[in-house]
């Protein structure tokens, strides 16, 4: 499966638009990775606990989006983008959601 974040890909024709594919993941985080980022925040620099969630949570949602992508049919995945959204005031949690256009290749 080609991925592009670009609208084209380079050195082939798109013979068909097969409309969008999305892949997504929420997922929460947990009470002890909530306190040792805690203790992280109290002197500052990167809160590795939550890179690594968030790292994860991308590949999932595009493992999802390439399985969406190929049910279609599709060749390849233009226009890639990420979105990530906070869900859940009571229970923190955290949608990935990673999109595009599938299409067919010439």
């Amino acid at each position: 499966m080609i991925l592009s974040t670009t609208f084209d890909v380079p050195g082939r024709q798109i013979a068909q638009n097969l409309g969008i594919a999305r892949g997504n993941v929420v997922r929460g985080r947990s009470i002890g990775r909530n306190i040792v980022a805690g203790f992280r925040m109290l002197v500052g620099g990167e809160i590795h606990e939550y890179t690594k969630l968030m790292a994860e949570s991308r590949e999932q949602a595009l493992d999802r989006l390439i399985e969406h992508a190929q049910s279609l049919g599709a060749d390849a995945v233009i226009g890639l983008r990420f979105d990530a959204t906070e869900a859940g005031a009571q229970t923190p949690a955290t949608e990935v959601l990673v999109y595009g256009t599938a299409v067919k290749l010439a």
